[in-house]
């Protein structure tokens, strides 16, 4: 492939891309299918040649197909009519000179042709594209996470300054923090089903949302009213939401199953550490120039995210790509019974069916399957404490060892170390045990997945006492920041954990289920900034630490009663059955 190939098929697909198609009337980035010399694989003529003869399955014996097609259960007789039909007579051996990656499509007695990857290693599909390509379509992902997540924390250095030029307490000043994280909760749990939606896909909505981020991070810098600067930034977090769900679910769409865990483990990484660098990057800056600096410095950093994805970033929803692929071959041949499994799928529903029951999907998911709900009340547990737990440094390390806010910043590095720490052991057992084994035997239960979760459980609640009842004077800082590190590597573990078991229960809703979790910590977390305060106020900082441990313990219990029993309750999933 030339370099011009490769730099069209790139930007072809981002919104760059797109625009300029639209803008040309489609001259410009041309798919393969609008190329004039392009020719439909040999089993896809053979198949329409039949098709336009009304020769149906029952007319002659069929050939199986090799064709990769969902066997999910399917709604509408169309459908079920794909999924099952035999195909066109064909002599035994019309199809010994293909070659075996070759795929034949599926035709319906109805004569619908369904609209599929051309071969095996289709380069259209995410999977088959190049581990450069992923390994930087999964960065500029992880940035974009990392950015959402930088900017909720960041604004911490900034709440004097606020109390100060509003004249409000310290309570309402933290506002700004919760309403920022509770509007990234609520914002996918609209956004992320509607990337699943096939006729608008993950591409639209990142980009249009991380637009909407950019524009309105600059107003919420300069805002001169304590209500516009609180609404603003619950309108930042609710558009800057999107990554932090459909991320996971971009992952999926372009790894495979052996290959995802190390793909989310930069995900998670992203996620845990954005937060605690964000103190670190305003700590300095806001007591230097002014309150505002922290804000200004959330515009410096997704305004290249914004470009990064305007050029770069493609559509990875691969019923998204078949339903266009299918609408170009219609186009192109003429043939009206080709369509792609989505279009057949939800022939039948209106744009408001299909919404709703996409809105509504993450919710009964998790109301309806044990497992799923334990992941998501754990994961929203561990994610409450770690804001909360934020909230508590001002209070220990200013007052006990006397450092400046740019030395508070300092000490949240030590959740990256952490999670550094974390990242290099999970990382090994994924690459040296769970890999090979997975090649030889297969992957077994899913509830295999939770296995390094298992001990690392452990960490929360033992970092949280060692921080309890060591932040003091007579003893170093050093002693309560290794705790706040066990803390941080064994959260950021569990929580590995808990995002690979979500898309693996049910891989078609995985950006939905990550919607319902991110809902579900954020909510929580929101709570737990407002109520961090009073806590440590009425309970004092190591009995308020050492509450937050014992609700973490419960989580090890719950760990440990997942991975025993996780099949048994997912048996039990009145949405499963």
């Amino acid at each position: 492939m030339t370099f011009s190939e490769a730099f069209n098929e790139i930007v072809r697909d981002a919104p760059l891309g797109q625009l300029v198609r639209f803008f040309t009337k489609n001259r410009l980035f041309k798919y393969p299918e609008e190329q004039p010399n392009f020719k439909l694989p040999e089993p896809w003529i053979r198949i329409m040649n039949y098709a336009d003869h009304d020769i149906t399955p029952q007319d002659k014996t069929a050939t199986s197909s090799s064709a990769s097609v969902s066997n999910a259960d399917q709604e509408g007789g169309e459908a079920s009519d794909v999924n099952n039909a035999t195909q066109p007579a064909l002599e035994s051996n019309e199809f010994a000179e293909e070659k075996p990656t070759h795929l034949t499509p599926k035709v319906s007695h109805a004569g619908t042709i369904l609209v599929d990857w051309y071969s095996e290693d289709d380069p259209a599909n995410p999977h088959n594209w190049s581990d450069l390509r992923r390994g930087l379509l999964a960065l500029i992902i992880c940035l974009y996470t990392f950015v959402v997540y930088l900017s909720s924390a960041i604004y911490t250095p900034s709440t004097e300054g606020v109390m100060e030029k509003f004249g409000v307490s310290n309570l309402k000043a933290t506002l700004g923090l919760a309403m920022y994280v509770l509007g990234y909760g609520v914002g996918p749990l609209l956004f992320s089903p509607l990337s699943e939606i096939p006729h608008i896909g993950r591409s639209p909505v990142y980009i249009i949302t991380l637009f909407l981020f950019v524009v309105l991070s600059i107003p919420t810098a300069l805002v001169n009213n304590f209500p516009g600067l609180i609404i603003l930034r619950f309108l930042q977090g609710f558009f800057g939401s999107p990554c932090l769900a459909s991320g996971g679910a971009s992952m999926s769409d372009m790894y495979s199953l052996t290959a995802l865990p190390f793909a989310l483990i930069a995900w998670v990484a992203a996620m845990s550490c954005g937060p605690s660098l964000g103190p670190l990057l305003s700590g300095f800056a806001v007591p230097a120039e002014n309150w505002r600096w922290s804000l200004y410095e959330s515009i410096w950093a997704s305004a290249p995210m914004l470009i990064a994805f305007f050029i770069f970033m493609p559509e990875t929803s691969s019923p998204n790509i078949l339903l266009r692929r299918a609408q170009r071959l219609r186009q192109v041949t003429g043939n009206q019974k080709l369509m792609s499994q989505s279009e057949i799928d939800q022939r039948h529903l209106t744009v408001s069916d299909i919404s709703i029951e996409a809105l509504i999907k993450p919710l009964e998911i998790t109301l309806k399957d044990p497992a799923v709900m334990f992941v998501q009340v754990y994961s929203a547990i561990v994610y409450g404490i770690y804001y909360s737990y934020f909230e508590v440094f001002p209070l220990v390390y200013p007052v006990f060892y006397h450092m400046n806010l740019g030395q508070v910043g300092l000490v949240f590095f030590c959740i990256v170390i952490g999670c550094i720490i974390a990242i290099i052991a999970y990382g090994s057992w994924l690459y040296f045990v769970v890999t090979p084994r997975t090649k030889k035997v297969g992957m077994g239960p899913q509830e295999n997945i939770l296995l390094a979760g298992l001990p690392a459980s452990f960490g929360p609640p033992i970092g949280l006492f060692l921080f309890a009842w060591t932040a003091r004077a007579s003893i170093h800082w050093i002693v309560p920041t290794i705790g706040i590190t066990i803390y941080a590597g064994s959260v950021f573990t569990v929580l590995q954990c808990m995002f690979l078991y979500i898309p693996f229960s049910y891989p078609q809703y995985a950006a939905s289920l990550f919607a319902a979790n991110d809902f579900f910590r954020s909510a929580l977390a929101s709570g737990s900034i407002l109520f961090a305060h009073p806590l440590y106020q009425n309970l004092g900082i190591a009995k308020g630490t050492t509450l937050l441990g014992g609700l973490s313990a419960i989580g090890i219990v719950g760990m440990w009663i997942l991975f025993f029993y996780g099949a048994k309750l997912r048996a039990r999933s009145t949405f499963a059955t």
